[in-house]
């Protein structure tokens, strides 16, 4: 073995050791990291703004972590025990549903056979108790999990508050490691950084405001569980194709049943205004950044559920967006996009 060999093989093979090493001190923290820098991007409009005036990094950064904080434990200190609250009565009530008499009524035909309609009855009480079981077992392990939450919290805030403080900084950073062409160099932090504001605002963002306005129905009209159903709806207002329709419809179908003809149009009209303010705020997002194909997104939240849990609503069409970045940067045609289309 040459001399030559051994000095290009012995610091590869250190460096490579190391990044193991480091990855492997990371992987429990890897989320709360990757959540920190998600808040950085969203929360630094807000931190250019306030940089502007204040014009000192390390205070401004500091502020808005505070705002942060009072954004995030406020709502779950006052929200989290009604939720748990009414998830249970929810639970219970399932148990309890005649989920037979709706369906004969609203499909005759379809639901002739009680043997029939029965087993889709259970199947569908099944699988609103396997749901909320789920979201049990989810709060059950917060519950147990909490010392190694609240240092995840602190890695989540440390993380957001030097990504908002030295992100210029980290940009270059970045931009130093990538072993590619100036050009293409450029290319890739420019549609990374639209890509990643048009998914967090366009999507994320304006999808919670969605089911935050639909939900105003279920308070006004006092429907059952209003407060787990606004969760249930600014989640759901994420996914795409779908919406918090999935949520509204079947709360207007619950109070049309009961004969709460009111309730039933006036939380179906709220439903209407959310994907009005859709229609109104998302292209005013779009026009700005890069938009990815609404299929991208689809499947990446699909799949990044399946792989990182809630999270995944997220990092899904992140990971994927980015591939396509990639894949859009090497192309370098001028034929018309098929997964992202350009800022207008």
């Amino acid at each position: 073995m040459s001399d030559e060999f051994l000095k290009k093989a012995v610091p590869l093979i250190t460096v490579l050791a190391l990044i193991t090493l480091a990855f492997f001190i990371i992987k429990p923290i890897l989320m709360a990291i990757i959540l920190g820098i998600l808040l950085a991007f969203i929360f630094s409009p807000v931190y250019g703004f306030v940089n502007k005036i204040l014009r000192r990094k390390n205070l401004s950064a500091f502020l808005i972590c505070i705002l942060l904080i009072i954004l995030i434990i406020v709502p779950v200190w006052y929200l989290a025990p009604i939720i748990i609250n009414q998830a249970v009565k929810f639970y219970l009530s399932v148990q309890q549903m005649d989920f037979v008499t709706p369906l004969t009524n609203f499909f005759p035909n379809f639901f002739n056979s009680d043997t029939f309609s029965n087993e889709v009855a259970d199947a569908i009480r099944t699988f609103i108790t396997n749901t909320t079981n789920s979201l049990f077992d989810s709060l059950s392990n917060i519950l147990v999990n909490i010392p190694n939450i609240i240092l995840e919290m602190v890695v989540v805030f440390f993380t957001f508050f030097f990504v908002l403080r030295d992100g210029d900084k980290l940009v270059l950073y970045i931009k130093s490691l990538i072993p590619f062409s100036k050009d293409v160099e450029d290319k890739l932090v420019k549609s990374t950084k639209e890509i990643t504001l048009s998914i967090l605002y366009g999507q994320v963002i304006v999808g919670i405001i969605q089911g935050l306005v639909a939900s105003i129905g279920f308070f006004i009209f006092k429907a059952p569980n209003a407060v787990l159903l606004m969760l249930f709806s600014a989640i759901a207002g994420i996914i795409p194709i779908f919406g918090n329709v999935i949520v509204w419809i079947p709360v207007s179908i619950y109070f049309l049943l009961a004969g709460n003809t009111l309730a039933a149009l006036g939380v179906a009209a709220f439903g209407l205004i959310s994907i009005l303010i859709e229609t109104l705020i998302k292209p005013v997002f779009i026009s700005k950044f890069a938009k990815v194909n609404t299929s991208v997104i689809l499947i990446g939240i699909i799949g990044g559920m399946m792989v990182f849990g809630l999270f995944g609503i997220i990092l899904g069409p992140l990971i994927l967006s980015y591939l396509v970045i990639i894949l859009e940067v090497y192309r370098d045609k001028k034929t018309p996009e098929v997964f992202i289309q350009k800022p207008e």
